[in-house]
C-alpha cells in the first residue's frame, strides 16, 4: 500500500499567512525559492462551503506548480491528513531570512592588486 504524503505550507504573502497544503513540496530548480505541487484542497460534497477556502482555491484555481521565496516560508510540515486551508492577518514577530543568501566570493573577482 503506497503511502500518501501530505505537506502543510505556512508561508507569507502581501502580508498574509497563507496555509495550503500540497502532494509535493521540495527544492525548486530556481535557487532560493521552494518548489510546492499538487495542490490539495477539501472536496465540494453537499451545500456546505468553507468561504476562506473557497477563496484561495480560487486564487491558485489554474496554478501547476508555485515557487516560493525561501524567505517568505514560515514552516512546512508532513501531516497525516489535510487540514483546511486559509489566509489569515500576520501577525506576531517572525524574523525573515537575510535578503542575501549568497555573497560573492572576493577572491575570485579575477582583479589584481
Amino acid at each position: 500500500m503506497a503511502s500518501h504524503h501530505i505537506f502543510k505550507v505556512l508561508f507569507v504573502n502581501q502580508g498574509k499567512v497563507y496555509e495550503i497544503y500540497a502532494r509535493k513540496v521540495h527544492h525548486g530548480s530556481m535557487l532560493g525559492f521552494v518548489e510546492v505541487e499538487e495542490l490539495v484542497f477539501g472536496e465540494r460534497s453537499g451545500v456546505v462551503l468553507d468561504p476562506a477556502e473557497e477563496r484561495i482555491k480560487a486564487e491558485f484555481e489554474n496554478v501547476k506548480r508555485s515557487y516560493l521565496p525561501l524567505h517568505s516560508v514560515l514552516r512546512i510540515d508532513e501531516v497525516s491528513k489535510r487540514g483546511a486551508s486559509k489566509i489569515s492577518q500576520y501577525e506576531g514577530n517572525v524574523a525573515q531570512f537575510p535578503t542575501t543568501l549568497y555573497t560573492p566570493n572576493t577572491s575570485d573577482t579575477g582583479h589584481k592588486s
